[in-house]
């Protein structure tokens, strides 16, 4: 396999400086520069829709949450990972654009609740199907095994770093 990027920092880390142990970066420099070149693919991918990114995460966190389709702010804080200056942010947004809705809960008038709506809906199963073929188009060159290989080793990356479900 051909050297990249990394590899040339490492060398030249390796040679100024042979006393530092540099060999984290050979894992974390990937994984930086994947989250940046995915991130990139990505925007593209969904540009076809006419979305970006965060669009998608907001719509497609209320579509997998079920029907009615609706979360509190402070549930999709949770699940986008996302401050909750931002999920307002982006919930105005939306709503302006007609793909989601704001409401008082029937329970507790004091609570919000926010709803996709059938345009936000359309749009996110529109999207999903393409989001996932090219998320797997993007891993093509992996093998199944080596999927779940790296997929287990992030888990368990994630999970000591503290990225764990509430």
């Amino acid at each position: 396999m051909a050297d990249d990027v990394v590899d040339r920092i490492l060398a030249q880390w390796n040679e100024t400086a042979p006393e530092l142990d540099v060999s984290p970066m050979a894992v974390i420099g990937r994984v930086s520069r994947l989250s940046r070149v995915i991130d990139r693919r990505l925007a593209e991918n969904f540009a076809r829709h006419d979305i970006e990114p965060w669009m998608y995460d907001v719509l497609a966190t209320l579509r997998r949450s079920g029907e009615p389709f609706e979360l509190s702010p402070g549930d999709l804080v949770t699940q986008t990972m996302v401050t909750t200056g931002a999920v307002t942010n982006r919930i105005d947004r939306l709503a302006e654009r007609g793909y989601v809705e704001r409401s008082h809960s029937q329970t507790d008038r004091r609570r919000i609740i926010v709803r996709l709506t059938d345009e936000g809906r359309d749009l996110v199963d529109a999207a999903a199907p393409d989001h996932y073929a090219f998320e797997s188009e993007l891993l093509s060159s992996l093998t199944a095994a080596e999927r779940e290989t790296l997929a287990a080793a992030l888990r368990t990356l994630l999970h000591d770093l503290g990225d764990t479900p509430n």
